[in-house]
């Protein structure tokens, strides 16, 4: 089969070269459908299930909504766990699907289970899902501020509540029309409401209740049509408009009459332009702001649909009143060009670098210019099948990609044609079936184990594909774009490169040796036969490293994946619990007004709270700080490490008192949260039933892990020091006064927290009509005992008299998971490994804190996925092995000649760990992708070689003479293929671009090795073929 591929593509060449030319005119049509992303998406499959309880506190909230729709979601299709938070007025449930469900499909089966749980539910609660995004779906966002001493058109000044309708009526609608957008969630500002303040006093004297305000408004605010009639032919619709349309229309409507005089809403309320009962509010440079996050739809490319927000906002401008400015503040398109320049550096420096060394060893400049062809032709076959294939062009998916791997096989061809056809030269010239003939044979010669090379190089990375959950979903898109660049390249290599070599070495070739190369060859000769003669030294020294490097490997620190250093830093601000919204904006622009003195940074924005969405359900006493950074070349000293930036930032901040700070990144934050429901590294949860025993234990744990080694931000999750005013009615009295408590409730409950009862229209606005009492009433908490109750008989009672009120200290929030409650302590690790950090950190927990029956400790975070990412290929990786074992079997039809070529795996994985302990660089699954990647590049050396020197021993060659001459004979295609392997990895691996950090451990794990698996094929394996074949000479001999 190989041969007629071969030999038909030698016979066809214009053909093949039409064909690859129509390849590569594809690959260039659909470079233009590639999606392009910083990081592929890990977001697992989830549905997001908000419930606003207004009133309800977190323990109240947690047994009244987030328990029954927990209940609701179990025994799902595909249900994987659940998770969920309670706080004051709020429950958020997170529903995880297994990988690969479709999240409509979950949303719809979400959809019918809280259908069925709405009856478990209080009345009115309504619990909605969140947007169709993914943790990475925050791709965008803008502030809306207005510029010093702006006016509105009326004179008056521009107000948070304008900024906020402006957003909401003008900026929202428009971007919401964007393609690819699914949410634009604003926080900050105050949305605007008509205020129908209460005055008690009035109330009181003309013997009106609140009930009898609330009437008299939804009765006189309503337009209806009353049917219609036929009238001299024709239909006359009927209606009696009702709707109010101006404010001074509203105080005019009538509420009661009182002995003959008709009393109005005014004379018993205050009507006014009011201020909603916020729970969030935004910041930016100590100012306060609107702002709001662009969500991206789930599947689309973040970097065309931010690049479209950008411009649709640009559009908008134009439409805003004047003095009102919008201004982005993140976007995603800034990291997504940052990460493919470093990838578009690294690619083209290492094709640069391969295409010199092509030059400098073939000494044929024809023959360099056809093997370096294979690198676009392969990349652009690459990029069809990744389009197919709907992986995005990300720092994962070309982060493994090596020009040198892709011409490793074109590079034994062509190296092997070029050797033949300069013998035949010297027999005089040649006709062109003879020329084609030779081609095809010295094609043939090295094909197979070429062939065979690549594909082992191809399924050692299958292990990859074994990864599931977040792993998979980092290192899959890496692996097919591999394979597919594999596949490519091997296709090229037996159907693009003989037909050129047959079309264009028409010439007669003269094979010359460059200096480089005869200089390698007269080092060699005496290397290689100094070898055979010491082969148990060579051997046994090989053995003696192997051992030490192992050693060496157990002293590596781990990671699950290096940290992506996105350039900017997102600080997360913890207050007390219970500091109130306007306490937290006095705090956070004092905050901002320090960070902002840092000659090092450009912007700083917050969000404090929870937005109009609760993507994130915090309370006020949190703020997501974004500390956005100048360029490096604008710093006071551009070569300051980042690290020691977040050192100088803490010790700024820290001293500011009743704050507490945890240092992250944009995305990295975002990452945590989704993978384990926290924002930081480490995740220590304590599950159990009694919350004030998670507590003591949360706090034990705290003090057992201070002084580990590289801890930071080490915090107990905020679960208590909620103040809640709690007014217990007196219940024997209640019947004296024939009062109930739902009539306190629902009196207290209007008076403080309002009552919508109704809309007010301006064309496409709308706004709520709220009654409650004027905020100077509803802030007086000495004067609350005196508030009215009324009762039916048309007189009142002070609240006083009816209830007690207690100020009492309860619970922040509830955290449950899978249908337990947890408590958190989480830390970051700075200055050292994730790996060995827990382990200490396990020990110091098994030491010194008691766990009781019932209560059981996880640790979670970015940990867990790097043991789960361990074990899986603990297990797979030696199955690979194997299998590595059986194809060199099948190609070699020896095992003692297969586990000759399999000695190359140690000696490279030698190198690969020598590498990483040269650079201090810890063990993590990059590395680990380096190492399958590594494997398959010693195999391709020592199958060429063995392959080479066994022909040779066939046609009669004795032992020593055929290994020495084979080993002469193959060190041109050994050292070009490990060169061009290896340098085509150092751009990677001494880049220090935005993404290189988690390239670089790949990319020094692969050069380290190629240069020990070099040395190995070279040196160590003649010595071992000889030293395991010395029985078989004479039989080798009489043949």
């Amino acid at each position: 089969m190989l041969e007629y591929i071969i030999r038909s593509s030698i016979q066809r060449r214009f053909l093949v070269l039409a064909v690859v030319a129509a390849l590569c005119a594809l690959g260039a049509w659909n470079f233009t459908k590639l999606p392009i992303d910083a990081v592929p998406d890990i977001t697992n499959t989830q549905v997001v299930i908000n419930t606003e309880a207004a009133g309800y506190t977190p323990l109240e909230v947690e047994q009244r909504v987030s328990y029954p729709v927990e209940n609701a979601m179990a025994g799902l299709p595909n249900l994987e766990h659940t998770r969920s938070v309670s706080r004051y007025g709020l429950s958020q449930v997170t529903v995880i699907f297994k990988d690969g469900t479709d999240i409509y499909f979950a949303r719809q089966l979400v959809n019918e289970r809280l259908s069925a749980a709405k009856s478990d539910l209080p009345a009115l609660l309504e619990p909605e899902l969140g947007p169709i995004a993914t943790g990475l779906g925050e791709i965008f966002m803008f502030t809306v501020d207005a510029e010093p001493d702006a006016l509105n058109a009326d004179g008056s000044a521009i107000t948070p509540t304008n900024l906020r309708t402006v957003h909401d009526w003008v900026i929202r609608p428009q971007l919401l029309r964007v393609p690819g957008v699914v949410e634009v969630n604003p926080i900050g500002g105050f949305k605007r409401e008509i205020l129908v303040a209460l005055e008690p006093a009035n109330l009181l004297a003309y013997g009106i209740t609140q009930g009898d305000i609330v009437t008299a408004i939804e009765s006189n605010n309503e337009n209806r049509g009353v049917g219609f009639i036929e009238h001299n032919g024709s239909q006359w619709l009927m209606r009696i408009p009702g709707q109010i349309e101006e404010l001074a229309t509203l105080g005019d409507i009538s509420v009661s009459e009182v002995n003959g005089l008709v009393v109005r809403l005014k004379d018993v309320a205050n009507i006014s332009e009011g201020k909603e009962l916020r729970s969030g509010a935004a910041t930016q440079n100590s100012r306060e702001v609107v702002m709001s996050t662009v969500f991206m739809l789930i599947g689309e490319n973040s970097r065309t649909v931010a690049k479209a927000v950008a411009e649709k906002l640009e559009e908008i401008k134009t439409s805003l009143p004047e003095g009102v400015t919008v201004t982005a503040v993140y976007d995603r398109t800034s990291l997504v060009d940052k990460t493919l320049q470093t990838v578009q550096n690294n690619l083209f420096e290492g094709a640069l670098l391969v295409i010199v060394i092509l030059f400098l060893f073939l000494g044929n400049i024809r023959a360099a210019l056809l093997t370096a062809a294979v690198i676009p032709i392969a990349m652009l076959m690459t990029i069809t099948g990744m389009v197919q294939a709907k992986v995005s062009a990300n720092l994962m998916s070309m982060g493994a990609l090596d020009f040198g791997l892709i011409v490793d096989g074109a590079i034994i061809i062509v190296e092997n044609c070029l050797r033949r056809l300069s013998e035949v030269r010297r027999s005089g010239e040649l006709a062109v079936n003879e020329r084609f003939n030779v081609v095809f044979e010295a094609t043939r010669e090295v094909i197979r184990p070429a062939l065979f090379g690549v594909f082992i190089i191809t399924v050692v990375y299958l292990p990859i594909f074994s990864l599931s959950g977040v792993e998979g979903k980092m290192f899959h898109p890496m692996a097919i774009t591999v394979v597919i660049a594999l596949v490519s390249a091997m296709l090229l290599s037996i159907t693009f490169v003989p037909a050129c070599i047959a079309l264009f070495f028409n010439k007669p070739v003269v094979e010359k040796d460059s200096a480089v190369m005869k200089a390698a060859r007269s080092v060699y000769q005496p290397i290689v036969s100094m070898a055979l003669k010491a082969r148990w030294l060579v051997v046994s020294g090989a053995l003696v490293l192997m051992l030490l490097s192992v050693y060496g490997a157990t002293n590596l620190g781990s990671e699950f994946v290096p940290n992506l250093d996105e350039g900017d830093i997102a600080m997360h601000a913890l207050r007390i619990p219970g500091t109130s919204l306007s306490q937290a904006i006095q705090l956070q622009k004092s905050l901002e007004a320090k960070i902002k003195d840092l000659p090092e940074v450009e912007l700083v924005f917050a969000k404090i709270g929870t937005a109009e969405v609760a993507t994130d359900a915090v309370p006020p006493s949190v703020a997501d700080n974004f500390i956005i950074l100048k360029p490096r070349d604008a710093w006071p000293d551009p070569n300051k490490p980042k690290v020691e930036l977040i050192n100088e930032l803490a010790a700024l901040v820290e001293p500011m008192p009743g704050n507490r700070y945890e240092f992250l990144q944009p995305i990295q934050m975002r990452f945590n949260e989704l993978l384990a429901g926290v924002r930081a590294e480490l995740a220590i949860k304590v599950f159990g039933d009694d919350f004030d025993q998670l507590i003591a234990l949360g706090n034990d744990i705290e003090k057992a892990i201070a002084n580990v080694d590289g801890i930071a931000d080490i915090a107990v999750e905020q679960t208590t020091g909620l103040p809640i005013m709690t007014i217990h009615p007196k219940r024997e009295l209640l019947p004296q006064f024939g009062i109930s408590i739902k009539e306190i409730q629902d009196q207290v409950a209007l008076a403080l927290g309002g009552y919508v009862a109704g809309q007010f229209y301006e064309g496409d606005r709308r706004t709520d009509i709220v009654v409650r009492l004027p905020e100077h009433l509803r802030t007086d908490v000495d004067g609350l005992a005196k508030l009215p109750i009324q009762r039916t008989q048309g007189d009142y009672v002070p609240l006083g008299e009816l209830a007690e009120l207690e100020l009492v200290m309860g619970y922040n929030q509830v955290y449950r998971e899978n249908g337990k409650r947890r408590v958190v302590v989480t830390a970051n690790v700075r200055g050292r490994d994730l790996g060995s950090f827990v382990k200490d950190v396990q020990s110091s927990v098994a030491e010194s804190v008691e766990i009781p029956p019932g209560y059981w400790v996880e640790y979670g975070g970015t940990y867990q996925k790097l043991q789960s990412a361990s074990e899986r290929l603990s297990i797979v990786v030696p199955i690979t092995l194997v299998l590595i074992i059986g194809l060199l079997l099948l190609a070699l039809g020896s095992m003692k000649d297969a586990m000759i070529v399999f000695s190359g795996v140690p000696l490279a994985l030698t190198g690969g760990i020598l590498a990483l302990m040269l650079r201090d660089i810890p063990f993590s699954i990059s590395a680990a992708v380096g190492f399958i990647a590594l494997s398959g590049i010693a195999i391709l050396n020592g199958l060429v070689m063995v392959s080479f020197i066994r022909d040779l021993r066939k046609e009669g060659l004795a032992l020593d003479l055929a290994i020495i001459q084979g080993a002469i004979t193959r060190l041109r295609p050994v050292l070009t293929t490990a060169l061009v392997a290896s340098l085509g990895f150092i751009p990677m691996a001494l880049n220090t671009g935005i993404g290189s950090e988690v390239q670089r451990p790949l990319a020094t794990v692969v050069i380290g090795g190629i240069i020990s698996s070099t040395l190995l094929t070279l040196v160590v394996l003649p010595a071992l073929y000889r030293l395991l074949h010395s029985a078989g000479e004479e039989k080798y001999t009489a043949q």
